[in-house]
């Protein structure tokens, strides 16, 4: 029975792990900092796996990254982000667009950028983000409203100077 829960667990992990390890990357800014996100909310899966394994394991382990993410920054533990992440099959097609959106979504504080992320990365609904992050489906609105406005006011400002520079 115990090989079966860990074959389980194992075949969860191993389909869910790219997937979470993006989004972890895209809500933190750094692949070493994703990797320990994704690896803390694997063990917490695990540990949960009995109850999970017929309900959403993944939207548990999206919720663990998320709080452990919280919580190490207000803790004030930050990393470094790198230009390039260290595994190639986590880039997208092209490397140059991955790092300028990632260096756009640091400049939006960490709740807009969790919204932003899940719900036009992870593809949530408004009230799945609501429920992950225990904010009203109000704040999830507005929240995506600002991060998606600060997203584009850069664009534009970078595009500007583009342009100035031709």
């Amino acid at each position: 029975m115990a090989g079966n829960h860990d074959d389980e667990f194992a075949e969860f992990a191993t389909a869910a792990t790219p997937g979470l390890l993006r989004t972890a990357w895209l809500i933190c800014g750094s692949a070493s900092q994703a990797e320990d996100l994704v690896q803390s909310a694997m063990v917490k899966v695990y540990l949960r796996w009995g109850k999970l394994r017929h309900t959403q394991p993944q939207a548990y382990a999206r919720k663990c990254i998320l709080n452990e993410q919280i919580d190490q920054h207000r803790r004030g533990r930050h990393e470094t982000t790198v230009r390039e992440l260290p595994e190639q099959q986590h880039h997208d097609q092209q490397p140059e667009d991955t790092d300028n959106i990632v260096r756009l979504l640091a400049l939006l504080p960490a709740r807009e950028r969790q919204v932003v992320v899940m719900r036009h990365y992870a593809g949530l609904s408004e009230a799945e983000v609501s429920d992950l992050l225990n904010i009203s489906i109000g704040t999830v609105k507005s929240s995506a409203s600002r991060g998606l406005a600060k997203l584009r006011e850069a664009l534009a400002a970078e595009d500007q100077k583009e342009d100035n520079h031709v």
